[in-house]
């Protein structure tokens, strides 16, 4: 628990980017939209500032991934798996780049 403390509120904003963004989805559009650019945008941003703080930890991307799991069966079809991989990957990304520019900062 202690490890996963620090990533509490970063992994709150992307829960609910996650869970709550969808349900703006009106269209094709618009989930393309929301899957191709704001979704990844938010993650990325969040793992950068986590990684900034706090270094990098990889059970932050996984975290990351497994929270995404579920809302393909709630909110998309089976064609959203691979968003799953994307967006641990853009978590392992930013985490490192945050990691990266905190240590440049000190």
């Amino acid at each position: 628990m202690k490890r996963i403390k620090p990533m509490l509120p970063f992994l709150a904003v992307i829960l609910m980017v996650f869970y709550l963004l969808p349900l703006l989805i009106h269209d094709t559009g618009t989930a393309m939209m929301m899957l191709l650019l704001i979704i990844p945008l938010i993650c990325f941003l969040c793992s950068v500032i986590y990684g900034w703080k706090h270094s990098f930890d990889i059970l932050y991307s996984f975290i990351v991934t497994a929270l995404f799991i579920p809302t393909i069966f709630i909110f998309y079809n089976s064609s959203a798996l691979i968003y799953v991989a994307v967006y641990g990957a853009v978590a392992l990304v930013g985490n490192l780049l945050g990691m990266l520019l905190g240590k440049k900062r000190k």
